[in-house]
Parts: C-alpha cells; structure tokens; sequence
C-alpha cells in the first residue's frame, strides 16, 4: 500500500490527525479543521479513511468526557447531599474541617474522576500521534476505544472491505 499512495495523500493524511490539537487554540477545532481537511480530497480512499477515523475519534473522545463529567458530577452531588457541613467552617484566610473522615469517599472519588479524565487526554495525545506517524508512512490505522459514526471503508487492491462495526 506505501507505493500506491501519494506523498500529498500522506501529508494531508497526517495534517488531519495533526489538526485535531488546534482545539486547544481554537475551540471545536477538533471538529472542524479534521472535517474540513477531509472533505477537500474525500475521494480519494486512504484521505477517506484516515479523515473518517480522526472525526469518528474525535466524537467518540468528546462522548466519553461529557459521560465521565455527567457521571462524576452526579456522583458527587449524590455523596455532597449526604454529608453534613457542620463540621466544615470556611474562614475569612482558611477551611477547618472537625470531622475528615466525612470527606475522604468525596475525595476519593473526584481523584478516579480526575485519573479517568486525565487518562483520556492522555490516549488522547498517544492515539493522534499514533494516526500521524501512520499516515506519514502511507498505512491505515485504527484508534482505539472508537466508536464508528462514519462508516469506514478501506480499500486495499481490488477489494473494499467496510467495517463491520460501522454504524452508518
């Protein structure tokens, strides 16, 4: 497959995983940049299949951090409401505490929600960085723990092999 693919294929290939990191300049530009980039040489089928991937990635990585906060916002409420804060005095300069032991499952769980969340980020980077290397090198790549919106559709020689997980 390295030798049937164009340098330009595998330049606009990396440059869309790569776009997906101008969300940290420009908000929703994970969404759009990708998008954008794909939709300029979709007919081709290996700039299909990568520009499908990092969209599909990409929703899929925003779904997983909205249920992680939903989930753990409302987990938090839930133990909050079972607290009682006359054991907590908030001063002017500092916070006393009288009873810690109260807070320690709050505390615990906002740490596996912030392990949670910061972990994302980090497959996040890992699985990016990933896609690019392999689309510079002209070969497919499947991110992990993605949901396939788009369908994927992959064309090797003759034959198109479609995903099976594909939902559209």
């Amino acid at each position: 497959m390295n030798s049937q693919v164009l340098d330009q294929d595998k330049s606009l290939a990396t440059l869309i995983h790569l776009s997906v990191f101008s969300k940290y300049l420009i908000p929703f530009g994970n969404f759009l940049f990708p998008l954008m980039l794909w939709l300029l040489k979709k007919q081709d089928p290996f700039v299909d299949s990568h520009g499908k991937n990092a969209v599909n990635f990409q929703i899929s990585i925003f779904l997983y951090t909205i249920l992680l906060g939903v989930l753990g916002i409302a987990i938090l409420i839930l133990f909050g409401v079972s607290l009682s804060f006359d054991t907590l005095y908030v001063y002017n300069d500092h916070i006393r505490m009288d009873n810690f032991q109260e807070f320690i499952p709050l505390i615990v769980i906002s740490g596996i929600f912030g392990t949670l969340i910061l972990s994302l980020i980090i497959l996040e980077i890992y699985a990016v960085i990933s896609a690019s290397l392999k689309a510079s090198e002209g070969e497919f790549y499947k991110y992990p723990l993605c949901i396939s919106f788009i369908s994927t559709e992959i064309q090797t020689g003759n034959v198109k092999t479609i995903d099976k997980n594909s939902r559209l």
